[in-house]
């Protein structure tokens, strides 16, 4: 079956039924009908001279009539020029041609859009020009802009009012949690609540609110949070930390923003003994603050928490602010594991006295050091470093003895081989030596406990032994202190 598609008409090809209906009108008749459809029409000669114009009702005759017997370009403004002069090229018999929108200056300051449409009855006659007022969608338009611009503004305050906000919490002394009212999940953490928690930032967003604390205060916290969720208000309750880390006072705000309702949780780490602590605590902070040695309290993940002028002298450093909250690491050990040395045997001893290293400074400095330290347990743990500068008659004496009976004289024999034997042979003899060495600097820095210094040398005890036999290093048929 073959469909045979029905003509569609266009405005450029009007249907039989119209153009027969046009045939029948008389000119006043057509001038009606165009000045009812139209906003305005303009009749514009072929010298582009306009010789009639119809106005509609939204439109002030007086606007208009200061047009006649000019040419319509002259009318428009500057950037309408070349769109009159297209309107008035394509007018032809055949058809409408498309619609171009036109200003025209106006004596209030406020240009007049119209959108034109142009067509030429006759073949040589006049061109009749209709015209669409535009003054709606230009309001429209303004109007748009200038909500786009508003909620630009809006948009610009919002962004400075987060970032104010992002940095009061980063900075804040005080630890905060932002927990979701509902599934009480954490959404943000403060670095201070990061700090008291003993937890990563990282590792405490997105969980349970209730879980961050002691098995002890989940029912205290529940309960908090469901008075929290009916009433919006809850009264500060006590909670203990995991790991005996103490208790602190829990309050909780609620608030409302992102089409759901969060917590605000402050948390206040001993406020009775923050409260009665100055009176008791002033004379001690004195004496530490102006010891001649240096001193250091961190928490159990070696955070600085409070350091004297002596440790910062030491360290190079200008205030006690540049040391808090970084780690001992940063300043303590001639290298990573030399420092990790000294933590692991405090841990496993509670106590570590008279453990030879060196502080390195913030401007490159090398000092050599004794460091007396402690552990402290309690409802706050903490670790304690007493920092004694070593004599430097001594360091030298050390030094050179080391060097004298070291490495030098074992270089220089080496030096005397070249030519004698094979380099491969030269080669295998120097890393022996440094072998010896590294052995004999990693049992001297573990005090001898040799199941550190094999892990301190990335080797298995078995195959540190085997490495002491070889090299003659060390007592191995003592006792050996591997605990």
């Amino acid at each position: 079956m073959t469909v045979t598609p029905q003509p569609r008409h266009t405005s450029q090809s009007p249907p039989a039924a119209l153009q027969q209906v046009a045939g029948l009108l008389e000119g006043e008749a057509v001038g009606r009908i165009v000045a009812a459809s139209t906003d305005l029409s303009l009749v514009i000669d072929a010298d582009g001279v306009i010789r009639d114009a119809t106005v509609g009702a939204d439109l002030k005759a007086e606007t208009v009539a200061g047009w006649l017997g000019r040419r319509w370009i002259d009318t428009v403004t500057v950037e309408s020029r070349p769109k009159v002069n297209a309107l008035l090229r394509d007018a032809r018999a055949e058809g409408i041609t498309r619609w171009r929108q036109v200003n025209h200056p106006c004596p209030d300051g406020i240009d007049l859009p119209i959108r034109y449409a142009s067509i030429r009855p006759a073949g040589d006659g006049p061109i009749l020009v209709l015209g669409r007022d535009m003054r709606a969608v230009a309001a429209l338009q303004r109007r748009l802009m200038e909500t786009q611009q508003a909620l630009e503004r809006d948009y610009d305050r919002l962004r400075a009012a987060e970032t104010r906000y992002r940095l009061l919490f980063q900075i804040s002394g005080e630890p905060v949690l932002v927990v979701d009212a509902g599934t009480r999940r954490v959404a943000e953490v403060n670095p201070a609540a990061a700090r008291l928690l003993g937890r990563p930032a990282r590792r405490i967003t997105g969980q349970d609110a209730v879980d961050l604390f002691d098995a002890s205060s989940t029912r205290a916290l529940e309960a908090q949070f469901a008075a929290l969720r009916a009433t919006g208000q809850a009264g500060a309750i006590r909670a203990s930390l995991p790991h005996e880390r103490g208790e602190v006072t829990v309050s909780a705000s609620l608030f409302r923003g992102e089409g759901g309702a969060s917590a605000l949780l402050q948390l206040a780490a001993d406020p009775a003994a923050t409260a009665a602590g100055p009176d008791q605590e002033a004379p001690t902070a004195a004496v530490l603050a102006a010891m001649p040695e240096g001193f250091v309290v961190t928490d159990p993940s070696r955070r600085v928490l409070m350091a004297n002028a002596a440790f910062l002298e030491l360290a190079q450093l200008a205030t006690e602010g540049q040391a808090r909250g970084r780690t001992l690491d940063h300043w303590l050990g001639r290298d990573e594991m030399e420092a990790q040395a000294l933590f692991a045997t405090l841990v496993d001893h509670g106590a570590v006295r008279r453990f030879a290293t060196v502080i390195r400074g913030a401007y490159g400095g090398l000092e050599d050091v004794e460091v007396a330290a402690v552990s402290v347990a309690g409802p706050r743990p903490c670790l304690g470093f007493a920092i004694r500068s070593g004599p430097r008659r001594i360091a030298e004496g050390r030094s050179a003895s080391a060097i004298g009976r070291g490495l030098p004289r074992s270089v220089e024999q080496m030096t005397e081989l070249v030519g004698r034997v094979s380099m491969k042979t030269l080669v295998r003899e120097t890393t022996d030596l440094i072998e010896k060495l590294c052995i004999e600097a990693a049992l001297r820095i573990t005090r001898d406990n040799r199941a550190s210094a094999a892990e301190m040398l990335g080797l298995s005890r078995q195959g540190l032994y085997a490495k002491m036999r070889r090299y003659g290093v060390g007592d191995l048929d003592g006792p050996a202190d591997d605990a």
